[in-house]
């Protein structure tokens, strides 16, 4: 892997402002678009129905409803906790295959210069899969059955999202310059919050909220949740496209040989050991952000489903937090770009992890307190995941020797995806052995707070100039 020259940093040619505002806004709608998989279909909506008493014997919830502080709510609150762990083994499954699949794939797409179109493949499976959730059912004879195939989709789209993420974040250096990669990347995740917030309401409006939404539909047989998700797949493919137009094609990589998928492997181990001669410092920023994203990615995978099942918002109320929580890392995050530029991404991060595990600590400790805990502590949580995911992007934009973006986020996404056990791990460990939901939140903020210990060694220092070659052999990794 070839050291960075001070000329390296900037990858594009230079462009007319016009074509570059253009590229960087048909950029930016993508991670708009994606607000469908990441709010709806992770987060607030179909992750949460499905570990909801819908997917419970009728019989069983019907008891708890009777007695719900004897046996058979104990016994609902058993089953939803099985429902829980389950849903985070299969999120396990997901984050192993992910880890063996990205940085190859990667690589493979900068070699051969199929970024792009690589990136239109993945997003058009995402958006396949996430159509066929339309497909669960909460049909009584077949509870488990259609659990299973739910979690099973959202195992897969996972995979295939995180593929489509592995090329669009290499794009990053296509659309920015040294000087504002930190307000585009910023751009992108707000986008990204802020379009969660105006699909979110159209569903909350048109489907899930009144007795008979759009188009007739009602929430006999959980139609409403499913037509969310079909339209949340529609929404997707409809943002997704203009990157596509806007951003042109990388070409080949100069100088690699095109390598079969079993050639590819043994590449990638020379690559991890040219990172670890040439730049350790990235390597280890690597291992270090896979610990924590893994832990900020359980911030909103698990929160919904504890919002439900420990604080007892219903479906309804969920949307509306969720709108909230958007909001608020919308801005936190547009925020957090623009400061990444002048105080450095390591700042932005650190601070972040910070206020998670606080915040995180207070939800734990006050989870007797009802609804009115979590609409101010996990609105809190909520400020610190988005600039933390967007400087930790920025962070290794800076570091990636031209030409070579994909297989380095292609390995951002390995080590988070070799990691990304230990947030669902942790969780469903934590509620496993306690036989209790709430402390799911403990192994959620133990992951972050390992992470965060894992970052604090590594040097940050203050170029003199943007223009500074970021992450040559031997440097610290760089801050602002």
């Amino acid at each position: 892997m070839r050291a960075m020259a001070d000329d390296d940093v900037a990858t594009a040619a230079p462009l007319d402002a016009r074509t570059r505002r253009r590229r960087v806004v048909a950029w930016a709608l993508w991670d708009w678009g994606s607000a469908a998989f990441n709010a709806v279909i992770t987060t607030f909506v179909f992750t949460r129905w499905l570990t909801s008493s819908t997917f419970v014997d009728p019989a069983v919830v019907a008891a708890a409803e009777a007695d719900p502080d004897g046996a058979a709510g104990t016994a609902l609150d058993r089953v939803l906790a099985e429902h829980s762990s389950w849903l985070g083994w299969g999120l396990t499954a997901a984050g192993l295959a992910i880890a063996l699949l990205a940085p190859v794939l990667g690589a493979r797409a900068d070699d051969r210069g199929r970024r792009r179109t690589l990136l239109g493949v993945y997003t058009a499976i995402t958006v396949a899969i996430s159509a066929a959730m339309f497909l669960v059912t909460p049909d009584p004879a077949n509870l488990e059955q259609n659990l299973l195939l739910g979690i099973f989709l959202l195992a897969a789209g996972n995979i295939v999202f995180e593929l489509a993420s592995v090329n669009y974040n290499a794009t990053l250096a296509q659309v920015s310059t040294p000087r504002d990669v930190g307000r585009v990347s910023g751009l992108g995740w707000g986008a990204g919050y802020l379009g969660g917030i105006v699909l979110l309401l159209l569903l909350f409006v048109g489907f899930i909220n009144p007795d008979v939404g759009w188009f007739g539909v009602s929430d006999e047989n959980s139609l409403d949740i499913r037509a969310a998700v079909l339209v949340s797949a529609i929404w997707f493919a409809v943002f997704a496209i203009p990157v596509l137009v806007a951003v042109p094609e990388v070409p080949p990589s100069p100088g690699r040989a095109r390598l079969g998928l079993l050639e590819s492997y043994a590449q990638l181990a020379r690559d991890v050991r040219g990172l670890w001669r040439e730049r350790r410092p990235t390597l280890w920023f690597l291992l270090a952000s896979a610990v924590f994203r893994d832990g900020l990615a359980g911030v909103f995978t698990f929160g919904a489903v504890i919002a439900s099942g420990t604080f007892g918002f219903t479906a309804e109320g969920v949307i509306v937090f969720a709108i909230a929580a958007n909001v608020v890392a919308g801005l936190a995050t547009l925020l957090g770009g623009w400061l990444d530029d002048r105080v450095g991404p390591k700042a932005i991060i650190v601070t972040s992890l910070t206020g998670l595990v606080v915040a995180g600590t207070a939800v734990f400790v006050l989870h007797d307190g009802g609804p009115g805990v979590f609409w101010v502590f996990g609105l809190l949580l909520c400020v610190f995941v988005g600039p933390a995911q967007s400087s930790s992007r920025t962070l290794l934009a800076r570091l990636i020797p031209p030409g070579r973006e994909s297989e380095i986020f292609g390995l951002y996404a390995t080590t988070g995806r070799a990691a990304s056990f230990l947030a669902p791990l942790a969780f469903s460990t934590f509620v496993a052995v306690s036989g209790s939901q709430h402390w799911g939140i403990v192994g959620i903020i133990a992951v972050v707070a390992v992470g965060l210990a894992l970052l604090l060694p590594i040097r940050a220092g203050r170029p003199r100039d943007a223009e500074v070659a970021l992450g040559a052999p031997g440097s610290p990794v760089p801050g602002r």
